[in-house]
């Protein structure tokens, strides 16, 4: 069966940062987009089915209009126009009675970048998450070969750095250059020392001003010599610098050797665009076939088909977060979420290759194989060993579910695993690791809970009573009983939690009795106020 290709909403999610806005309409109205066609006003080319079209030198607003027309009839999920979008009342008309997107081109983004991220995008839903594509003839975001090939055609050693000055690749030949290119390739971070010289020269202020390369002279070391000559430019998308690319050189390039240098800047800019989309559609791929796999439904077999683990006994474990940390602000959450999920996956990977893992929400699912009697006691250490590892840095909780024999038992065991982190996360348990059949008393009490909120539940009857008389002659008949029920009626043990002497609290549950006009040795009365004041959380 061939998966689709990718919907307009993915395409706009991964590119819209860099390259594409959404100027009018639903994208998430359109289905999967089906192929990328350049318009061409001299001909008038069968579009395929739910078709996104490159509106390449369309901008007056009559001949938009008219184009998104001719795309409605068409079948067309969208028209891509260069910014700013000519938004005109009769472009916005066509376009919502064509049912056809609009999307702007950010300025100064070649629309060659787009097409070959549009490409490499729309493949991936076509093959398996790990298959690997080509942009410029490399593989697509290997930075080290790009980096490899501009240093070839510059006869020099090459850097890949980011906005911040980390090194994302390298070339080979670096020991050609100089000590300081040495220590940078090393920390993977151009050191201090020589980023605060080429600041105050200049250097990176002209390079985001600049589309050419700028050159700067040597650097002294601090030990009595120089680096070598550094020549940079920036890599852009459109108005955003992604990085940029540094040769260390004996002087200044030949003008072909700078326009050789230029152009690399943009197929560097074209592999930095796939990385950065590329995890995020590979991460969304794999949530997207954990998630089918968990809920068990129609698409839960062919989930597990391309994941790999069909036909086998599961067992799912998910991590999550403690986030009782009141201290902790959203944006360390989120990133300490994607950090606990990466750390995770990793981690199963190792135990088995198997195995897959994604976050879903605020939990990172595993499906890990695994059958036998001990299997879950397995699990469990697998889950222990792993919160050792991250320890405190990503303080956790864990669970285990029951070994998943088909697919009904999977989604069984997602469940299962979802009501042992609550009770983990928000119950009165002091550990980190769980399965259902150790707590389920405990999630048995966190649900009742829920249906009682729901309900709009109050206090009734002899817990009712006792909650008044507190209230009105500011007692503690429900702290006694309480105690009491705790201690399961061992009366020394009861009054010395509530610090009282045994015959002051025999005085008091026998007020207790009386006000609530109950009868405390009933079982089934006893089990009644037990089960209020566990749910109704007196």
């Amino acid at each position: 069966m061939q998966r689709p290709r990718a919907s307009l909403g993915r395409v706009i999610d991964d590119l819209g940062a860099t390259l594409l806005d959404l100027a009018h309409g639903d994208p998430d109205r359109a289905g999967d987009i089906g192929g990328v066609v350049i318009h061409d006003p001299l001909d008038h080319p069968v579009l395929p089915p739910h078709a996104l079209v490159l509106g390449i030198g369309v901008d007056a607003p009559d001949e938009v209009a008219a184009l998104l027309r001719t795309l409605g009839r068409q079948r067309a999920v969208a028209l891509v126009l260069r910014a700013p979008v000519p938004l005109t009342d009769e472009v916005r008309a066509a376009a919502d009675k064509a049912g056809v997107a609009v999307l702007g081109l950010s300025r100064g983004a070649p629309w060659s970048h787009l097409s070959e991220m549009l490409r490499s995008l729309l493949a991936v839903g076509d093959v398996r998450v790990d298959q690997a594509e080509s942009l410029g003839g490399l593989p697509s975001g290997d930075l080290f070969a790009v980096a490899n090939a501009i240093a070839s055609l510059l006869d020099a050693p090459i850097t890949i750095e980011d906005r911040n000055s980390r090194i994302l690749a390298f070339s080979g030949r670096q020991d050609e250059a100089d000590a300081q290119r040495v220590e940078t390739i090393l920390g993977r971070q151009v050191p201090e020392r020589l980023s605060r010289v080429l600041h105050d020269r200049g250097v990176f202020r002209e390079l985001l001003r600049s589309d050419r390369p700028v050159f700067t002279g040597p650097i002294p070391d601090g030990s009595g010599s120089q680096t070598l000559p550094r020549v940079a430019v920036a890599v852009r998308a459109g108005d955003e610098v992604l990085g940029s690319i540094w040769a260390a050189v004996p002087g200044r390039l030949s003008a072909e050797r700078e326009d050789a240098l230029c152009e690399s800047a943009k197929l560097v800019a074209l592999h930095l665009l796939r990385v950065r989309a590329g995890a995020d559609v590979q991460r969304r791929v794999r949530a997207d076939l954990v998630s089918s796999a968990l809920e068990g439904g129609a698409g839960a077999a062919e989930a597990l088909e391309r994941l790999g683990l069909a036909n086998r006994t599961l067992l799912v474990l998910g991590v999550a977060l403690d986030e009782r940390r009141d201290e902790l602000d959203s944006a360390t959450v989120v990133q300490d979420r994607q950090r606990l999920a990466d750390a995770f996956a990793m981690h199963v990977s190792a135990i088995h290759p198997r195995s897959a893992a994604a976050a879903i929400g605020a939990v990172t699912y595993g499906l890990l194989p695994g059958s036998g009697d001990k299997a879950e006691s397995r699990a469990v250490r697998t889950l222990q060993d792993f919160l050792d590892r991250v320890g405190d840095r990503l303080p956790a909780i864990a669970a285990v579910g029951p070994v998943a024999v088909d697919l009904s038992d999977v989604a069984h065991s997602r469940s299962c695993v979802d009501r042992v982190l609550r009770v983990l996360r928000e119950g009165s348990a002091h550990r980190r690791i769980g399965r259902l059949d150790e707590l389920q008393g405990e999630a048995l009490i966190l649900e009742l809970r829920d249906l009682a909120a729901a309900r709009g539940d109050e206090p009734a009857g002899a817990l009712a009573r006792l909650i008044d008389y507190d209230r009105r002659h500011h007692g503690n008949l429900v702290e006694t009983l309480r105690a009491w029920l705790d201690a399961f009626g061992d009366v020394v043990a009861a009054a010395e939690s509530v610090f009282v002497h045994q015959n002051t609290f025999r005085y008091r549950l026998r007020r207790v009795a009386e006000v609530g006009e109950c009868d405390l040795s009933d079982p089934d009365q006893r089990f009644a106020v037990m089960l209020q004041l566990r749910v109704l959380r007196i």
